[in-house]
């Protein structure tokens, strides 16, 4: 079995797309937000039929852990009152394509967040998603949008949010936002920034102390973690950390949403199998096809395949680890007989 950990609603229909558009004209105008759009079975069907499932089956891979698109989450547009209604409609659809496609896509939450405001909306989604038989949620640590001017993971601003997650036995994969700032290029140097920025929070900290069955994913294999391990090592070691494995790795997990070769060799040489979930990300931040191997840069199983593996190293990255690391995704699979 394949289970791709990273996956999102990329090509949700149009009508959601400008109902999103609406929503942000109606704030910026200081009026009320229009009604949200009746959007068919059909053309659920359709969105999903031609894109995430049909690639899903050339792929040869069986179960997409499925969120809304990160890039519009948008958590730095408009203001909290905007960041809870975008966020229901988008679960309430993720929780659509779900009920259409069980057997091949689970539903993970976006959060309503907005920088400097309490976490209680999103605690309130993250309970009512979990009712709806969600299996994970996406946590942005910089709704800001690029300036990080939100407290980082080990401030006691994130903890009741992180209660919520131990109550309700979900993990939080790490997930930024489009970026408004300049500097930072959303898919080229944002989510990584966020990626390494994190690991580094949570290295610098002791937040399992505090909540030791917490669980978090970093994605994008990690950002610059894996390639610098020796300097994030030696890190722990000048600031009186014990080692990366007892400080950090019984709760922190990186994905395979990298996407050359050489990438994935040297993730699953200096990361422990135990740590790798597979992911793709598959039409999202790189949809093309690679000059140099005539595959799609996105198309990961591949780079596992070919990784120097054993069969029991690679099966565990390629579905049990994800089925640990969501629990309520292995139930939901165990009571359909998987």
């Amino acid at each position: 079995m394949i289970i791709d950990c990273h996956g999102h609603y990329t090509t949700a229909p149009a009508e959601h797309t400008r109902w999103r558009a609406d929503q942000l004209e109606a704030y910026q105008a200081g009026r009320a937000a229009p009604a949200y759009p009746t959007i068919s079975d059909d053309a659920i069907r359709e969105s999903i039929e031609l894109n995430q499932l049909r690639l899903l089956r050339e792929r040869g891979a069986d179960l997409t852990v499925f969120s809304p698109r990160a890039s519009a989450m948008g958590h730095h547009l408009g203001d909290l009152e905007t960041s809870v209604a975008w966020a229901e409609v988008n679960n309430d659809l993720i929780a659509r394509v779900v009920d259409l496609f069980g057997s091949h896509f689970a539903a993970v939450a976006q959060l309503p967040q907005t920088a400097g405001a309490p976490l209680a909306a999103a605690v309130a989604e993250l309970h009512r998603c979990a009712d709806m038989g969600f299996v994970g949620v996406n946590l942005n640590p910089d709704p800001s949008g690029g300036h990080w001017t939100s407290p980082p993971l080990t401030d006691p601003y994130w903890f009741g949010l992180f209660e919520a997650l131990c109550e309700r036995d979900l993990p939080a994969m790490i997930h930024v936002s489009a970026s408004c700032n300049d500097a930072f290029h959303s898919t080229g140097a944002h989510y990584l920034n966020a990626d390494t920025s994190v690991f580094m929070q949570l290295l610098s900290g002791d937040l399992f102390a505090r909540f030791p069955q917490l669980r978090l994913v970093i994605p994008h294999g990690g950002g610059a973690v894996p390639f610098h391990w020796g300097r994030y090592r030696g890190l722990a070691d000048m600031l009186g950390k014990p080692s990366l494995d007892d400080h950090l790795m019984g709760n922190v997990f990186f994905d395979t949403c990298v996407y050359h070769q050489p990438g994935i060799d040297l993730l699953v040489e200096v990361i422990e199998t135990k740590n790798i979930l597979f992911g793709s990300e598959m039409v999202g931040a790189v949809r093309g096809i690679d000059p140099t191997t005539g595959h799609y840069f996105d198309d990961t199983a591949r780079y596992i395949e070919a990784a120097d593996l054993d069969d029991e190293s690679r099966q565990a990255i390629l579905a049990g680890n994800v089925r640990r690391v969501y629990p309520r995704l292995d139930e939901l699979l165990a009571a359909q007989g998987r």
